[in-house]
């Protein structure tokens, strides 16, 4: 598999897959070895295709409930956008494994440079909106009286317009500077912009573990006993599969960035990464399916409504052993504010 370094985090504009930066060598140009070594890295993409597939379905009716069923409350409005980036970034993936096939087999195909910009753009996206949602769970927890009584009413709306610009802004000079939008390539600023990112990507995680953190010691040692809510748990599993699956992305792409000379080397482990990331943007509808339903009787038909509710669910259960439940769960307690 021929692949070739910039000084970013991506190849050039002329060698690029849509989505992730990687490119397969034509079949004209190798031997019979190395189409024999293409067709076995090809098969990669069949699990990432469907992988993204379904997760693309997943998030779908996420949105779809979320968008135009449900009242939206402070921590709903962040679920909301995190599908949308995650929705954004499979569809990317599908494409980019699609154009793989193409140009496996008929190498002048190509899709648009402008998809990698959209990845990039959903994947700090993404991990913008998870840091939000844990920051603001762990203010909840740690201030519940400022929380109910001084937290501005659209603050999760104004904070994710803002994550979703400025993660737009980094995303569109990185993709400009660096040959994907314009066809204008500069490597000092591609290169400079590629740092900033990876910066703003190490200062999210940093949040987002010292927030995830907080919450976790605030619940096994804190002086007052927090009460374990499906909520807690759907953050807690989202923030785990991150870590597992999501993070090996960030890092593979800031090797990229600083040992882009070694590429070749980190191939297969961009193909590891690269269904991994496909698995994080999979998993979250998966895990509140898993958490609304958690407890509850497996042989009953599910309301997918009602079992989003209860993965968002903020406040202890009426029945802990399935039985009825508050008719409007996010209106309860700390979560009936609003966006």
């Amino acid at each position: 598999m021929a692949v070739s370094g910039t000084s970013g985090g991506f190849l050039s504009s002329e060698t690029t897959v849509a989505g992730w930066g990687t490119t397969l060598r034509p079949m004209n140009e190798s031997d019979h070895a190395l189409t024999e070594l293409d067709s076995k890295d090809l098969i990669w993409y069949v699990p990432i295709f469907i992988t993204a597939l379904v997760g693309l379905a997943g998030n779908a009716t996420v949105l779809w409930l979320l968008g135009f069923h449900m009242r939206r409350n402070a921590f709903s409005v962040y679920i909301l956008n995190l599908a949308t980036a995650d929705f954004i970034l499979l569809f990317c993936s599908i494409l980019h494994a699609l154009e793989t096939l193409i140009k496996f087999l008929y190498s002048t195909k190509s899709f648009p440079d402008f998809f990698v910009t959209a990845s990039i753009f959903a994947y700090i996206a993404g991990l913008s909106f998870l840091s939000a949602i844990s920051t603001e769970r762990c203010l909840s927890i740690l201030w519940p009286i400022w929380y109910r009584c001084r937290r501005p009413r659209h603050t999760s709306a104004v904070t994710c317009a803002l994550l979703w610009a400025l993660s737009l802004l980094l995303s569109i000079l990185e993709g400009n500077y660096c040959g994907f939008l314009m066809k204008i390539r500069d490597d000092t600023w591609c290169q400079g912009f590629d740092f900033i990112i990876v910066a703003w990507l190490i200062l999210l995680f940093v949040i987002l573990s010292g927030s995830s953190l907080a919450l976790l010691t605030r619940l096994l040692c804190g002086s007052s006993w927090v009460q374990l809510t499906r909520l807690f748990m759907t953050l807690g599993l989202t923030v785990l599969v991150f870590l597992l699956c999501g993070l090996p992305f960030g890092i593979h792409w800031f090797l990229l960035v600083w040992f882009h000379k070694d590429i070749d080397a980190l191939f297969h482990l961009y193909l590891i990464v690269f269904l991994l990331s496909c698995v994080n943007s999979c998993a979250n509808p998966v895990i509140y399916f898993f958490v609304g339903t958690f407890r509850q009787r497996w042989w009953k038909q599910q309301n997918l409504r009602l079992v989003l509710q209860r993965a968002l669910q903020d406040t202890p259960e009426v029945d802990e052993h399935g039985g009825s439940l508050p008719q409007e769960p996010l209106e309860m307690s700390g979560s009936s504010l609003v966006s």
